[in-house]
């Protein structure tokens, strides 16, 4: 899941060198590995093969990042992190004595928050990493009433077959509700708008 790369140099230097513009992290966050080494007729090393990957944590660089963020925000927190699916899943908690600003309207903030933060981790994998930020169960706590608005709007729609608009969200709040009706017979969900005015439509099936 780690990026790995392959260098050749003539010297650890330059493939010290290398390996941080290829994997555009610091020099002290990368394993370089020998693989293999060419020499001359006479025996000496001419140049030598390099695995170079990011030497980290996630779970542990991640806690690390979002600390060095709430402290520059001069927030006191406790944070919980849990790993899932062989580390292919990051799930970070956070409470402190100002959730609500950390948070933010609408959980503008936290989502701001976690976008820094899987990007930030997406830099030293292949493909992804799944992360997601929770601060004071706001998530929770949003997905609870999200799939009961969800449902009881879904059995208005399949009752009297008139579609309804619900207001914008964001992109994680329509997945919740996309998610909860997926399975339902008597009615589908389709989204509408662009940006801010993104919201979702749920309409009878036909």
């Amino acid at each position: 899941m780690l990026k790995r790369i392959e260098i050749e140099a003539k010297t650890l230097q330059d493939a010290e060198k290398q390996a941080v513009e290829l994997l555009k992290i610091q020099i002290d966050k990368i394993k370089l590995t020998v693989l293999k080494e060419k020499k001359s007729l006479l025996g000496f090393s001419t140049s030598t093969t390099y695995e170079a990957t990011p030497n980290v944590n996630l779970a542990v660089e991640g806690k690390i990042y979002l600390e060095n963020i709430l402290k520059t925000m001069e927030i006191k927190t406790r944070m919980e992190v849990r790993t899932l699916s062989e580390g292919a899943e990051i799930h970070f908690h956070v409470e402190s004595d100002e959730n609500a600003l950390l948070i933010g309207r609408e959980g503008r903030t936290l989502l701001a928050l976690q976008f820094l933060l899987r990007n930030y981790l997406n830099l030293y994998v292949e493909d992804h990493v799944l992360v997601s930020l929770d601060i004071g169960n706001y998530h929770e706590n949003r997905r609870k009433q999200l799939e009961i608005l969800a449902t009881k709007t879904a059995k208005e729609v399949a009752q009297t077959r008139i579609a309804v608009k619900l207001d914008p969200m964001n992109a994680f709040d329509r997945r919740i509700i996309h998610t909860k009706l997926s399975e339902w017979r008597d009615v589908i969900t389709e989204s509408e708008g662009e940006g801010e005015e993104r919201a979702l439509v749920i309409k009878p099936k036909r």
